[in-house]
């Protein structure tokens, strides 16, 4: 067993709780439950939900009802928002969060079971079957649901989106556009839609000839995500100066999302299937020396810890054991304390928010301890809370109220805090803090390129 310098453990046996072991593997651990009720306490939604259970009672208590008799899964696994917080706390390393990811997955198949069997059938060659089964389809589908699966598959939409950059902005912007999204399909007009860039990043990436630096022993494979191709390149090309600065070898390899915001809405089918190719291409990589790298801690997470909880794909297991996030993986082979302590940064002072997913794996104060070496700039971290946002969960109309409480207290301590400009690694935390701030927020890979590359 190879424990990872996030903390967790990247082998296991599933046990086999379904039918289908492929589809629905767990983790043991369920009877290690003891109802201390930390998870509970630990719990963002529970915090300001009187109404949600819980993930105790979302974890091991529904699953040991399941294993005793056949009932159906409580409908409000839906407000678990997936921070995965009580997997931090939990003493007895219950596997609260993979329990509620599997739960979350045979809810979603009943609620549409016909519409699965049609696509599988479609995937296996068999049209006619398939053509049986969509007959049942209309009766099954709800809003809630199609919008669920329309915000799970975010690359699809964006990749079709970024086709024509500046039109997709200017009618996603809209007061229309926002109010039908908000009346008819459940998308909080609350919110402003991300803008996408005039050039992705691998636009970019083909434009520039692909690699600068060549390296024999130096290799990485960049896991750059949906959001930071075709929302934020900036932090993808920074991450790719960076590592070209150390003298690394950096590859993108043909990628598809993570699964991350397919979990968090129960469309398993759809992260496995977007599962099966990272691993495919990935896992070439790593064959030949690489390590994966991502910009992202939810992507990070997912190819590290959740394909291997989640999945028995080939390969799974290699990428996971080769996967990092970018600035731990310098901290690790780069003395990159040493390279900064020295440099004169020109940078507002910072006002840092760890994500969940980011302490999840053990990295949640690496930015802070990092640029406490610079002395031209001042990184304050702004506490441990959640920042509420969790994906596409602060995005449904009736969860915005949810996330906007549950973010209240980082949002406080952003106003309290010397900098202006918030800092975090994750994209959506990123959405949220500037939302409930109208701070500029930045990615730590920025302020190492700012640091180290545009001097």
């Amino acid at each position: 067993m190879r424990v990872t310098p996030r903390g967790f453990d990247t082998e296991f046996d599933p046990a086999q709780v379904f039918d289908d072991p492929t589809e629905m593997d767990l983790r043991p651990g369920a009877d290690n439950c003891y109802k201390c009720s930390t998870c509970d306490t630990s719990c963002p939604v529970a915090e300001v939900d009187d109404d949600f259970p819980g993930p105790k009672f979302q974890g091991p208590e529904q699953w040991r009802l399941k294993k005793g008799d056949d009932r159906d899964i409580d409908p409000s696994i839906t407000d678990c928002s997936n921070c995965m917080r009580c997997d931090n706390v939990c003493p007895s390393s219950v596997p609260l969060s993979q329990m509620h990811n599997t739960a979350r997955g045979e809810y979603v198949e009943g609620q549409a079971p016909s519409l699965w069997s049609a696509e599988d059938a479609l995937a296996d060659g068999e049209f006619r079957e398939a053509l049986s089964y969509l007959r049942g389809v209309p009766s099954e589908l709800s809003i809630e649901f199609v919008r669920n699966r329309v915000l799970s598959n975010y690359g699809t939409m964006a990749g079709l989106g970024s086709e024509v950059p500046r039109l997709t902005n200017l009618v996603m912007g809209s007061r229309v556009t926002k109010w039908v999204n908000d009346r008819f399909f459940g998308i909080t007009a609350e919110r402003d839609f991300p803008e996408f860039a005039t050039q992705t990043f691998r636009e970019w990436w083909r434009e520039r000839g692909g690699p600068k630096v060549e390296s024999a022993d130096k290799r990485v494979a960049y896991f750059h995500g949906d959001y930071s191709n075709y929302n934020t390149p900036e932090v993808a090309k920074a991450m790719v100066r960076v590592y070209e600065f150390f003298g690394y070898e950096v590859r993108v390899p043909t990628q598809r999302c993570s699964g991350t915001p397919m979990f968090a809405n129960g469309m398993l089918r759809d992260a496995r299937r977007a599962a099966a190719v990272n691993i495919s291409n990935l896992s070439d990589f790593v064959d030949r020396g690489y390590d994966v790298i991502a910009s992202c801690t939810s992507c990070s997470m997912a190819l590290g810890q959740e394909y291997p909880e989640l999945f028995d794909i080939e390969g799974t297991q290699e990428v996971s054991t080769h996967t990092y996030e970018a600035l731990e993986y310098l901290r690790i082979h780069e003395d990159l304390e040493d390279e900064l302590r020295d440099a004169d940064v020109e940078f507002p002072d910072l006002a840092y928010h760890a994500p969940c997913h980011a302490r999840n794996q053990g990295l949640d104060r690496q930015a802070v301890e990092l640029f406490g070496e610079l002395d031209s700039l001042e990184v304050e971290d702004v506490g441990d809370s959640c920042s509420g946002i969790s994906g596409t969960y602060g995005w449904k109309t009736e969860k915005y109220d949810t996330s906007m409480q549950i973010g209240e207290e980082m949002f406080e301590h952003m106003h309290d805090a010397t900098g202006e400009t918030g800092l975090t690694e994750c994209p959506t935390c990123a959405m949220q803090m500037g939302h409930g701030t109208g701070y500029e927020i930045r990615h730590p890979l920025e302020v190492v390129e700012a640091a180290l590359v545009d001097q």
